[in-house]
């Protein structure tokens, strides 16, 4: 099949996918009908000029995007803006003032948008967070779903922050209309519904046309339902408006506003979207793309206009793989502007009001929410605070809420970066973090301190007192690993200098280690030379234990109830992957990864011979790929477990598979006894723990697991008498009596 060659397309490109992106497009153009026209609503515009920003800006967008399946056109976020800004200008929505301001508004857009292409802006973004963005744009559609609320039961839309909101759909409930309110909530229900069950499935579309059957079949106007505007067909013709200084220095900072938004979700989003499906956008391409685009919705008298995450959705399930798609939808609009306006006033402003609800409710970050507050709940709060400033204070101020508060998380990262307390493990090389590892011990007399970031006047602080407050009276010795510090200032070269001294004084010694040369050349210019000439200067952490006097095996600190023995032994489990990995939830993964192997040997067809290079490619295919010798004999002591508990039909591949597991634990034994012998008294005393805990837990499963040995071990001496003696030692089953002890 002909490969099409453009910048605009994959270089797999082909013809056949012209018809899928076409398709894509299409339904991007009739789900925009609903969601353009309630938007322009939204921001105080007749609706007619939501779906003329969905026709020529989309074009312009798709000539020069780098994007391949991004789509362009009238947003939530700008329309809330704009409704937001003619609210606090006390400019009533769908009037000649509004018809004035917001084409206006578009085109200063368009000019900031210019202004930063020229300068090359596009890096802002990265100062601004996903939890900033998400609670902004969240805080925004909750705002517009309170705004449009009262339309699903027939009263009118409100303006304002939320208690102005609350205030009006409360006086607006006293014109409740139930069938009104059947027809959103009906709507609005179906939509949600067919989210989770049939996501590609374009339901906004069936709804409007079953609003707009309803209509026409019912005459549910005449019942007291509002339906929407007479739409004149034709394309959109060039407007142009008297434009006064007053209103352009009144709008100068809204429009800014708006286009910082623009840039930060669109470019957020494309590259989002870029990175999951394969290839790379030019930013500052993007942004010329964005103020182009507003500059044409301005012209033709419409809104400011953003990229769309929900339509970009439905466009990626339908397997868009260029902007041929963006043309398609284009085009769809112009089609329905010449053909299909007459149906429009047939459509109930319930429907299209719970069409905008659900459109909305999609684009709200609740989920990245509830993800910060599990994983961090300083980011959590961050995220709450640009919410409630967008709902509180409205779009404006929450905007630089949000941008105040990115900034004052970069500046917290930089002050406080991570930090750790190290110690050693018993017969094994490195530091570990005391907190992180529990087999790690500190060393007598010592402190070894790592500081994961640029040395600094803002962090010195932080830094010294963390040194301090670790000091006890036994101290003999302070040591830095500066391996994360890159870059020092004169303030902070002046305290490590002053920290030092101090520290002298009181008969402790202090170094700095492991830290690139550029740092010594820093403080030597800064005046601190000192540290150099005096040796507080070392290598590695482990010349300056040496240069203290301290050589392996280090001493530990008294460690309690623990004995060197139980902390050499835990210290074997670093190797564990799985483990260092998942923490609390290591057992979780490991059931999933049983599940997932049992899953994979019932694939196997019937009468199949399970050896052990059958298992180790079964293991080897699971989620989480090849894993280590202690993650790997657990996982087959759990799976052998597991087997007692499931009624195998296949008794030919169960057997098969027994022996299987039985040889290759011993091949991981014998390897581990070779390398490491410490290691496998390590697994073997495991193995012993684990099986002890089941036969306290589940005494059924620990009997038919015996049974299941004995009988595997009677197979076994068929086949491999040697091997049937050894399995007998370790598990010293003799004359059917069984102990359960090592074997090592």
């Amino acid at each position: 099949m002909h490969k099409i060659k453009n910048r605009y397309f994959d270089k797999d490109y082909k013809l056949t996918d012209v018809f899928r992106d076409m398709l894509a497009g299409a339904v991007v153009g009739l789900i925009s009908i609903p969601i353009s026209m309630g938007y322009a609503q939204v921001a105080g515009i007749p609706m007619v000029y939501g779906l003329y920003g969905s026709l020529l800006p989309i074009l312009a967008f798709a000539l020069i995007s780098t994007t391949k399946n991004f789509v362009f056109g009238v947003d939530a976020a700008p329309a809330a803006l704009v409704a937001g800004t003619l609210a606090t200008l006390g400019i009533t929505a769908e009037s000649y003032g509004a018809s004035l301001v917001v084409p206006m508004m578009a085109f200063l857009v368009s000019l900031w948008l210019f202004f930063f292409f020229f300068i090359k802006a596009g890096k802002i973004v990265q100062y601004i967070s996903m939890p900033v963005m998400g609670g902004f744009v969240t805080g925004i559609c909750c705002t517009v779903i309170l705004m449009q609320l009262p339309k699903l039961f027939g009263g009118s839309a409100g303006v304002g922050e939320i208690i102005h909101l609350i205030i009006h759909i409360s006086e607006e409930s006293t014109r409740f209309h139930p069938l009104s309110f059947a027809l959103g909530i009906g709507t609005l229900i179906i939509l949600t519904i067919s989210k989770k069950l049939v996501s590609k499935f374009p339901m906004p579309i069936v709804m409007m046309v079953v609003g707009i059957w309803i209509t026409k079949s019912f005459h549910v106007d005449e019942m007291g339902v509002k339906l929407l505007p007479h739409v004149d067909p034709g394309l959109p013709t060039p407007v142009f408006h008297t434009v006064t200084w007053q209103m352009v220095s009144d709008l100068i900072f809204p429009s800014l506003v708006i286009a910082i938004v623009i840039l930060a979700e669109t470019l957020l989003g494309s590259k989002g979207v870029a990175l999951k499906d394969g290839y790379k956008i030019n930013n500052n391409t993007e942004v010329l793309a964005y103020a182009v685009g507003n500059f044409i919705s301005a012209l033709f008298g419409c809104l400011p206009v953003n990229g769309s995450l929900s339509r970009t959705g439905m466009a990626r399930q339908f397997g868009a793989k260029s902007q041929v798609m963006s043309v398609t939808a284009s085009g769809m609009m112009a089609l329905i502007l010449i053909f299909g306006t007459g149906y429009i006033e047939y459509m109930p402003v319930p429907v299209l009001t719970a069409i905008v609800i659900s459109a909305l409710l999609g684009a709200c970050e609740f989920d990245l929410m509830v993800k910060l507050w599990k994983t961090g709940r300083v980011e959590c709060y961050i995220f709450l605070s640009a919410f409630f400033g967008v709902l509180l204070f409205g779009t404006i101020y929450g905007v630089v809420i949000g941008m105040l508060l990115s900034f004052i998380m970069v500046i917290i990262r930089a002050v406080i970066p991570p930090r750790a307390f190290l110690g050693v493990i018993p017969e094994r090389p490195g530091f570990y973090d005391l907190k992180r590892y529990h087999a790690a011990r500190s060393i007598s007399e010592t402190i070894i301190y790592r500081f994961s970031g640029n040395l600094f006047f803002a962090n010195i602080d932080t830094f010294q007192g963390d040194i301090e407050g670790a000091i006890g009276e036994n101290t003999k010795q302070v040591i830095v690993n500066a391996a994360g510090i890159t870059q020092i200032d004169v303030t902070a070269a002046d305290r490590l200098l002053l920290l030092k001294n101090n520290l002298e004084k009181r008969g402790i010694a202090f170094y700095l280690t492991e830290h690139i040369g550029k740092i010594n050349d820093q403080l030597r210019v800064y005046g601190a030379e000192e540290l150099l000439v005096d040796g507080n200067i070392r290598r590695t952490v482990e010349l300056a234990l040496r240069a203290c006097g301290i050589n392996t095996p280090y001493p530990l600190e008294n460690t309690g109830s623990d004995n060197a023995k139980d902390i050499s032994e835990r210290g074997l489990l670093v190797d564990a992957e799985l483990e260092w990995i998942f923490g609390d939830k290591t057992d979780e993964i490991k059931e999933q990864l049983i599940n997932e192997i049992i899953d994979k040997l019932k694939e196997l067809p019937k009468g199949s011979v399970v050896d052990v290079e059958t298992l180790l490619n079964v293991e080897e295919h699971t989620s989480w790929g090849k894993m280590g010798l202690l993650d790997e004999d657990d996982i087959l002591e759990r799976l052998e477990t597991e087997l007692t508990r499931m009624q195998v039909e296949d008794e030919d591949k169960r057997r098969t598979l027994e022996y299987a597991l039985e040889e290759r634990k011993e091949q991981i034994a014998d390897h581990l006894y070779k390398v490491n012998d410490k290691k496998l008294r390590l697994i073997e005393k495991r193995r012993l723990s684990y099986e002890m805990k089941l036969k306290e837990k589940d005494p059924q499963t620990y009997e038919l697991l015996i049974r299941m040995r004995r009988s595997h071990i009677e197979q076994v001496d068929k086949i491999d008498p040697k091997l049937a003696k050894h399995l007998r030692k370790r598990y010293n089953i003799v004359n059917g009596d069984e102990h359960m002890e090592s074997a090592y």
